[in-house]
């Protein structure tokens, strides 16, 4: 990437932000700058003030808090702007893609109409014409068939397609500056990488200045010229990209750089015995496909999507194995079905020998305890209602295994274990980070001492020092209580580094497995060469700080 002539004026200059809600101060004295055609990252973990400081930048901070400094686009001044100032300059000046885009983009409204609003806004165009406009934007980021898909609501779309129809609403006025939030968090290695090649591209078509805020430091490396290193509110570090990749100053700079998956080796992992433990044989799992939409009308339909095709896949006892893929490719499908979530259309899923979909009763109680899964997004997994200790403690009882009282101090003690302070034990869900609700699920799935641990996507969404925390708690654990680990992830870098053997899923099928180190190094299958390619892309070996190795 080729950064901005060093005497271009800054398009944006920020000098000494500092932001408080309260007592609390989230940013102190933040100055950083960019110029015109440049792309900025922004690097730190979950809470280091990234996300709020870029929302200052765009006027998006709660009432509650109270920003000071100095904030200016091309000279002007921001920090004093009224509201109606804010939304003159919101898409026509500034755009902003966020981490979700499920939540900022609105459900019952077609995604055309979303993307054509801030067009009427602020270019002043006829309706017909935005919606025109909308359509070639679709183009532009590159999802299909554009004029059917303006018609379509976001719940109809995937999450890499969500992404960019935020993207194309983001750029639709011509902004100077893009702020990227996170914009490839939890997707799969190869829509990521797509992502980033589109932002790349408007870069360098449009000579867009981008921000991209980030966790990890191997996207962040690829795409920027410069990097702002942030912890607890303050920039501890800032350069050019290779300068603080290769040469960090700070502490904290290096524990991001060694906290990369692709930096821990499978040498420390135990090994596996011959005994099987779980056998899938020839599973096929298809959904009924209920509604089709033509010209906009619900219809019936009497077609089937076979989400699973004759998947065979044995783990042994002690052994951690691994399935990667895209999203949709079959993993959690196959995840759901081992819990018995999921019925098989043919096939047979046994553990120990026994057909699990043929237990019942007694038996079906103890498979239950034997098998346990910890989910993606542990704010979903666990009851808004209830505190941590109770969280834990709940299947404990339920389960017969200890009274209430018992089951309240072998919860506590789980929660020792996966080192989550006491101070929190008292407290909800959504009042954890996802990092500490992450260590609740595991803690939780850990209460009925199961054989065979399911982690699905359980770091996806994390920073990167917290996902290194879980990885190295993970395997702790298993080496402890001799558990049998399947571990599903998008992310080959964090696959390689814990993971004995893998599978490669696409479309329902296995389409290449065998020991890790073999797949992911010569992988044979066309596809997953393109999966270890965008991994390769993603951690350029430009960068020795950030290897891929397994």
């Amino acid at each position: 990437m080729n950064a901005p002539p060093t005497m271009t004026p800054p398009l944006l200059q920020v000098d000494n932000l500092t932001i408080a809600f309260g007592s609390v101060t989230a940013v102190k004295g933040v100055s950083f700058h960019i110029r015109p055609g440049e792309i900025l990252g922004i690097v730190g973990e979950s809470g280091s003030g990234k996300s709020i400081t870029c929302r200052a930048l765009m006027g998006l901070l709660p009432g509650t808090a109270q920003a000071g400094g100095s904030v200016k686009l091309e000279g002007r001044g921001l920090l004093d702007f009224s509201e109606p100032d804010w939304c003159a300059i919101r898409g026509r000046d500034m755009g902003m893609i966020f981490q979700n885009p499920a939540s900022h983009l609105d459900p019952l409204r077609r995604i055309g109409k979303q993307i054509a609003a801030p067009l009427v806004r602020h270019l002043g165009i006829s309706r017909r014409e935005a919606l025109h406009r909308a359509v070639k934007l679709l183009d532009d980021v590159g999802i299909r068939d554009p004029e059917m898909r303006a018609r379509s609501y976001p719940h109809e779309f995937s999450g890499g397609m969500k992404q960019r129809a935020m993207i194309a609403a983001a750029i639709g006025c011509g902004p100077k500056l893009l702020i990227a939030d996170e914009p490839t968090t939890a997707l799969d290695v190869t829509v990521q990488a797509r992502i980033l090649k589109l932002l790349k591209d408007l870069n360098q078509e449009r000579g867009l200045a981008i921000i991209l805020i980030s966790h990890d430091l191997g996207v962040v490396a690829d795409i920027c010229s410069r990097v702002v290193v942030m912890r607890d509110g303050e920039i501890v570090e800032q350069g050019p990209i290779d300068e603080v990749i290769n040469r960090p100053q700070h502490v904290y700079t290096r524990l991001l750089i060694d906290s990369q998956p692709g930096r821990r080796s499978l040498s420390a992992l135990p090994s596996a015995t011959a005994a099987p433990l779980l056998s899938v044989e020839n599973f096929s799992v298809s959904f009924p496909v209920r509604r089709d939409l033509v010209g906009g009308f619900a219809k019936a339909s009497a077609r089937a999507f076979l989400a699973l095709d004759g998947v065979d896949l044995q783990i042994a006892t002690g052994e951690t194995v691994g399935i990667v893929g895209e999203s949709g490719s079959g993993k959690s499908t196959l995840a759901r079905a081992i819990i018995r979530q999921n019925r098989p259309s043919t096939g047979v899923i046994r553990l120990e020998g026994q057909n699990i979909n043929a237990l019942t009763g007694d038996a079906l109680t103890r498979f239950r305890r034997r098998v346990q899964m910890v989910f993606q997004n542990p704010y979903d997994s666990l009851n808004p209602r209830m505190t941590i200790s109770q969280a834990v403690a709940e299947p404990i009882w339920r389960h017969g295994l200890a009274d209430r009282r018992t089951a309240e101090i072998q919860a506590n003690e789980l929660l020792d274990m996966v080192e989550l302070p006491s101070a929190l034990r008292s407290r909800k869900p959504r009042q954890l980070s996802g990092g500490q609700c992450q260590r609740v699920g595991l803690a939780r799935a850990l209460a009925l001492q199961p054989q065979l641990l399911i982690a699905d996507e359980i770091t996806s969404a994390l920073d990167v020092t917290t996902q290194a925390q879980i990885l190295e708690l993970l395997t702790r654990l298993q080496r402890e209580r001799a558990l049998t680990l399947l571990y599903i992830s998008h992310d080959l870098s964090v696959v390689s580094s814990i993971c004995q053997r893998v599978y490669v899923f696409k479309a329902g099928r296995i389409v290449e497995n065998g020991p890790a180190r073999q797949v992911l190094t010569t992988p044979k299958d066309p596809y997953t060469q393109e999966l270890v390619g965008s991994l390769s892309h993603l951690a350029p070996a430009a960068s020795p700080q950030i290897p891929f190795q397994v």
